[in-house]
């Protein structure tokens, strides 16, 4: 694909779920992938009047694999598509679950200027790997049983007191697949992307959300 002009101001890369091995090929009816799908839809309804293109990645193989870390292979040469495509705009990476560690892994990209991630996997401190001039928004449900939210928040403070522009926001009661109350993951990840891309002077400041909205 040649690179040409922008076509988009910005650009977003939704990363789904999966396991920690497994080398069974990733498929569209998995629900790590469904529920990304949801989430996908739901980002381009509110980012794309601003011109923000969102697109869902579909890994080829289920596991993170370690040492070799399959998933973020397939997030860099999404990327890099994406750069080609739309110039060197910034980037968003929203991840759930494994996605929120392919998420972290993928910061210190240079046009990566944001990590959402959703009840995050984070078993080695992966937020570790958010450089101090990123944005990363952190939600994740109390009563989530696969991945934890203890981890979660401490890596989040950590992050904070590095000098990230970092945010942590626990949904009481929630668990792992965001099934409980659905549009708030939906639209806390809307408002930080939006939030973010206009601290870089892509789409215009909000003017119509009220502090406190994500409470």
């Amino acid at each position: 694909m040649e690179r040409g002009s922008p076509t988009a101001p910005a650009y977003v890369l939704v990363l789904p779920g999966g396991k920690p091995r497994s080398q069974d090929p990733s498929r569209c009816w998995h629900l790590s992938n469904l529920r990304m799908i949801w989430l996908a839809r739901s980002l381009r309804s509110t980012l794309g009047p601003h011109g923000i293109a969102v697109q869902r990645l579909q890994y080829r193989v289920r596991g993170w694999n370690a040492p070799e870390a399959c998933p973020v292979h397939d997030a860099r040469i999404a990327l890099e598509r994406a750069r080609l495509r739309f110039g060197d705009v910034p980037v968003a990476v929203v991840g759930h679950s494994m996605g929120g560690r392919v998420a972290a892994h993928l910061a210190d990209l240079d046009n990566v200027r944001a990590i959402a991630a959703l009840a995050p996997w984070w078993p080695e401190s992966d937020a570790d790997l958010v450089p101090a001039d990123r944005s990363l928004m952190v939600a994740h449900g109390t009563a989530d049983r696969w991945t934890d939210p203890v981890a979660s928040r401490i890596q989040t403070e950590q992050a904070l007191a590095r000098g990230v522009n970092a945010s942590w926001h626990p949904l009481s009661g929630a668990g792992h697949f965001m099934l409980t109350r659905p549009w708030w993951w939906h639209r806390i990840t809307a408002d930080f992307v939006l939030d973010a891309f206009a601290a870089e002077g892509v789409v215009p400041a909000p003017t119509d959300r009220k502090a406190g909205r994500h409470a």
